[in-house]
């Protein structure tokens, strides 16, 4: 990260500090060059950030969902046990964990935010000093100020260690990851080719598996159909079962030998202000955060509005 990058998150800690909105407000016209308007949100962005504030911030079920070792209680009051990727260790103290006790493979992951995650796929290779140190940083880290996503704040910090998903040559499992509106399933997000770095290619589907012109890639790779999985119906049937609790959330699951397991809840990615959905279609005068919010209601009673 470079010294602007550093600067500018500096910057949003201490705005979210003082005020949450101000924050949202400023990094808002810092990425979109326009206004956050709150009173009429249409975008999935703006309704996602709607939700923020006024029914997900002080909402119990949502702090317990966005935490990724609580949600655990969530799904299996739900019924879906089953979907869960075992536990090996859960720690408050990363001076606790018995390396030497781990597996030769296994994934670890802290319970909240996005991209704290470290694969390990040979324990003989891996660096434990430099693992430690990341792991550290992480317990340390106030995650909720950079985009003021308050359903992180005051959640208690652990790292997790799960089963190892990844396949036998290294590669991670693909992504997918269910956009569900008042309910219902209305896009599949799925991340192909994903790397270490966590690069990978990017496709929306429907539920009838049409790739939707909704990225880039979807013009670039037009040939490029991502496979299908066995399960689609019962993964879409299992999203939308875990999101009908609320008006927005995306429900991530991986295909592991043809098994659904469960990834997360995401109630607010890129803290409601994801850029990429900012992609034109063609032959369409909306861009896909248009697109997605028409599909979004946030005026039942049920949800604050």
């Amino acid at each position: 990260m470079n010294i602007k990058d550093r600067m500018a998150g500096c910057f949003r800690r201490t705005l979210t500090r003082i005020s949450p909105m101000l924050n949202t407000k400023v990094t808002y016209y810092v990425k979109f060059h326009k206004k956050l308007d709150l009173g009429h949100p249409v975008t999935l962005n703006d309704k996602i950030l709607w939700l923020k504030f006024n029914t997900y911030w002080k909402n119990p079920l949502i702090k317990q969902c966005a935490d990724k070792y609580r949600v655990r209680e969530y799904i299996t009051e739900r019924g879906f046990k089953e979907l869960l990727n075992p536990i090996i260790g859960v720690y408050d103290d990363v001076e606790s964990i018995q390396w030497s006790n781990l597996p030769d493979k296994f994934a670890i992951k802290l319970n909240m935010g996005c991209g704290c995650n470290i694969i390990v796929s040979d324990k003989k290779q891996m660096n434990l000093n430099v693992i430690k140190e990341t792991l550290k940083k992480w317990m340390k880290s106030e995650y909720y100020l950079d985009h003021s996503e308050m359903q992180y704040k005051d959640v208690k910090h652990y790292i997790i260690i799960e089963n190892y998903l990844g396949k036998d040559n290294g590669d991670l499992p693909e992504d997918y990851k269910f956009y569900c509106m008042n309910g219902e399933c209305k896009a599949i997000l799925v991340c192909v080719n994903r790397d270490a770095e966590g690069h990978a290619l990017y496709f929306f589907m429907d539920r009838n598996w049409n790739v939707l012109p909704y990225t880039w890639e979807s013009e670039k790779y037009s040939n490029l159909v991502p496979p299908k999985p066995k399960k689609l119906d019962l993964a879409i049937n299992n999203a939308e079962a875990l999101a009908k609790e609320f008006p927005f959330v995306r429900v991530d699951f991986y295909f592991v030998n043809n098994e659904i397991v469960f990834g997360e809840l995401t109630f607010t990615p890129a803290g409601g202000m994801d850029r990429d959905l900012k992609y034109l279609p063609p032959h369409n005068d909306k861009d896909v955060d248009h697109i997605l919010g028409e599909m979004l209601c946030i005026d039942n009673e049920n949800y604050g509005g």
